[in-house]
């Protein structure tokens, strides 16, 4: 199928590209000058596994091209809108600017029975507004809600090969024909029985943030979990063993630490909550403020126990901070804990020394009073204090003795519980983990 993708950030770039090996012929399309150059050579502006080997091949066999040209998306079948949705300036909500300008600049060039399809994560009730504007505008394409279910570190395989599908498409029979089309571009996954639900657009749009809300509400939880642990001499970890075997339940992220961060889970709580006070349903989401506030929470006690462990006053103090992205493989630093937690300290006056494999340029761009390096040995020389803020592999591989030669003062905080307790403990250092005795 020919397809456009509108919006080349970290959405598009990568369902763009993962459409090209699909076999389609695609056009990426973003008013990003120098983004769409650096596409265009096969080099992803942003770090994702996987991506630029599919970038490559794509162009190679020139089944992908990137223009800054709205009118090179007339003649594709199926539009993709996946442009960004932050959070607003002073307010919760989402803002929606990208995605109408998006749909307005597309417009002019829609054809006969085209099928518009939002990738973007909105407020419930975008879809049907965007809809009207496409109907009222006098064109007979149709809108779509197809929501992504990417991880970062994991995008293009997520893309490639998905969880599930889901449509959110019209009534009747243009939700019939919508549909035809969605399962022409996605046939490679549905032919290996990939879960599809087809929907109407509010519940569409409902998926990706409920599924966002879920997420963080069970990683606060244990979080919160942790908080009691402190004080009562529990250890979360275990704890959050023994919960997890129960089916109902499940381990996976339950991992108490340092909490979440990224461009999708905060904003997008904190934009499902907006949302629901517009609706008149505040109640029934409120609990969401608070699973922000255990997030942020969490941050916070990072600091405090790197303060109440270095021995020294703070402002003579050496730290180093072992991460900024905020999550391994990846370069994405907003609404990063482990940023956040090396801006803190360094407020507080200590001398901070960050690291991280891919986080360090985007850091340096949002906060360049930090001091960065590059190698593990440069940021743990004579520190007071150790903090581990990114479960990075190469950070978790860290052999404890040879760091401890390195460091003024062997005091590590453990801020993903990622580390073996046991070992460093065994290495004469002072282990801190969160809700960890």
């Amino acid at each position: 199928m020919r397809i456009s993708v509108i919006g080349c950030g970290y959405l598009g770039a990568v369902h763009a590209a993962a459409m090209a090996e699909l076999g389609h012929d695609v056009v990426g399309i973003d008013i990003d000058a120098a983004k769409i150059k650096q596409l265009s050579l096969g080099l992803p502006p942003f770090f994702e596994p996987g991506l630029q080997a599919v970038l490559t091949s794509a162009i190679a066999s020139s089944r992908l091209s990137f223009s800054t040209d709205m009118a090179d998306a007339r003649g594709a079948q199926v539009h993709f809108v996946a442009v960004g949705t932050p959070q607003k300036n002073g307010s919760h909500a989402a803002d929606l600017t990208y995605v109408d300008a998006a749909v307005a600049a597309l417009l002019p060039h829609l054809g006969d029975g085209d099928l518009v399809v939002g990738k973007s994560t909105v407020p419930v009730g975008t879809a049907e507004r965007l809809a009207e504007v496409i109907s009222s505008s006098g064109s007979t394409a149709l809108l779509a809600w197809n929501p992504e279910f990417l991880r970062e570190g994991f995008a293009v395989a997520d893309t490639i090969s998905p969880d599930r599908l889901v449509y959110g498409v019209p009534s009747g029979a243009e939700g019939k024909t919508a549909t035809a089309l969605l399962n022409e571009v996605y046939r490679d996954a549905l032919a290996r029985n990939t879960p599809l639900v087809v929907t109407d657009y509010a519940t569409a749009e409902l998926v990706k943030v409920a599924a966002n809300a879920f997420l963080a509400t069970k990683i606060s939880f244990i979080n919160a979990m942790a908080e009691i642990a402190e004080v009562s001499g529990a250890d979360v970890t275990q704890l959050a063993d023994a919960i997890g075997y129960d089916a109902r339940i499940g381990r996976r992220f339950l991992n108490a630490g340092v909490g979440f961060g990224g461009g999708c889970l905060p904003k997008d709580i904190r934009a499902f909550t907006a949302r629901a006070e517009e609706l008149g349903r505040s109640e029934s989401v409120a609990f969401l403020k608070e699973v922000d506030s255990i997030n942020l929470r969490r941050r916070q006690r990072v600091v405090t126990l790197t303060v109440s462990q270095v021995g020294r006053p703070v402002y003579e103090a050496n730290v180093a901070v072992l991460g900024l992205s905020f999550k391994p493989n990846s370069d994405d630093v907003r609404d990063s804990p482990a940023l956040d937690v090396a801006v803190q300290l360094s407020g507080l006056g200590a001398r901070v020394v960050a690291t991280d494999p891919q986080g360090i340029e985007n850091s340096r761009a949002r906060h360049p009073q930090l001091t960065y390096c590059v190698a593990i040995e440069e940021a743990l020389r004579d520190a007071d204090a150790v903090v581990l803020v990114t479960e990075w592999p190469e950070y978790l591989s860290i052999d404890p003795a040879w760091a401890k030669t390195l460091v003024r003062t062997p005091v590590i905080i453990d801020g993903r519980n990622a580390l073996d307790a046991a070992a460093w403990r065994a290495a004469s250092w002072t282990y801190v983990g969160l809700g960890r005795p």
